[in-house]
């Protein structure tokens, strides 16, 4: 049996951006399980996927405010036991920066990653044993799955990725179906203007669908109050965890999301989802896989003089949106 060790701590994206390649190496080699290193936020992820047999919670994020506190505490030793539990075979830093070096050199086993012209932070590759060239022009699922075929001694298969969760785990919920919108993300140049969300909730619900509206803090339940207000078939859900929000994304019709980590899980469950891009663009990190479509900002003119924000959304126009979500939705 092969036991690999996978360094790839955050973000929630690259995260879910890694699971296929398990997918790819799990097929390839026969036998082979995983232990995974992630940060503690997105620690039930890892395990949607069954060949990930442990999954070591860090805290990097948490750790780094008082480090002088880590070192000698039960935690820290804690963490040190769990990666000492096995013998690995080989271990994969898949995010190549110098925090996941660093993780990487604690466990024991041949250390591999990107080497300096391709890793993130080129320094970090100083800390592998064996260094892969994987060209960045190509979409983050895709260097990562070849990095694993390099690193195992395989050639990355020319399939769609499977991201290896079984959607059955969280269930099917028999009710009316729904457009899920997924508005709330980190940084406040990636939101689609509140009242274009507005005119698009509008638009669904008079046409007969149903709008649901999640969210995980006090900003995002605001929005989500009042992008409902604009129709009554329109529903802020209650808060929930990660598993309860792949729930109920694996049983929307189809999902409208900005650039998001829950876009990226919505691709993952092969959920016809149309992601909004104004800032950033979907070319080497956008929500990959079945069903995925996007629409960015600058490939429209504006038309008239809307005066919303962030002003580089202003051509992605909710008439816009709703045409693709219409059609999005006669495919399904």
């Amino acid at each position: 049996m092969t036991r690999v060790l996978l360094v790839k701590t955050s973000s929630m994206g690259d995260v879910i951006h890694t699971l296929p390649a398990i997918t790819d190496a799990c097929a390839a080699v026969p036998g082979i399980v995983f232990d995974w290193v992630v940060e503690e936020a997105f620690a039930e992820i890892p395990a949607w996927h069954p060949r990930v047999e442990r999954v070591i919670p860090v805290a990097v994020r948490r750790w780094r405010k008082n480090l002088f506190k880590l070192f000698g505490s039960d935690e820290w030793a804690r963490f040190r036991g769990q990666l000492g539990q096995y013998p690995y075979d080989l271990v994969i830093d898949a995010q190549g920066l110098i925090k996941s070096a660093v993780l990487t050199r604690l466990a024991g086993g041949v250390r591999c990653g990107y080497d300096r012209h391709c890793a993130r932070e080129p320094v970090a590759s100083l800390a592998y044993q064996k260094k892969y060239f994987v060209a960045k022009n190509q979409h983050a699922v895709e260097r990562t799955r070849e990095l694993f075929a390099q690193a195992l001694g395989y050639q990355k298969p020319q399939l769609p990725p499977d991201y290896g969760i079984d959607r059955r785990r969280f269930g099917e919920q028999a009710e009316p179906p729904y457009v899920l919108f997924l508005h709330g993300t980190t940084r406040a140049d990636k939101h689609w203007p509140d009242e274009y969300w507005q005119t698009l909730c509008r638009l669904l619900c008079d046409s007969g669908m149903t709008v649901r509206l999640p969210w995980w803090s006090d900003t995002e339940h605001r929005r989500a109050r009042m992008i409902a207000d604009a129709h009554p078939r329109a529903e802020v859900l209650s808060r929930t965890n990660l598993a309860g929000m792949a729930a109920t994304i694996a049983s929307a019709r189809a999902v409208v999301a900005v650039d998001t980590g829950l876009g990226h899980l919505a691709a993952a469950l092969a959920v016809p989802t149309l992601s909004l891009y104004g800032p950033t663009s979907p070319a080497l990190i956008g929500a990959y896989g079945p069903n995925q479509f996007h629409l960015c900002a600058h490939d429209f003119t504006q038309n008239g003089a809307a005066r919303v924000q962030p002003a580089v959304f202003a051509p992605l126009t909710p008439a816009v949106v709703f045409a693709r979500v219409r059609d999005m939705l006669g495919r399904t």
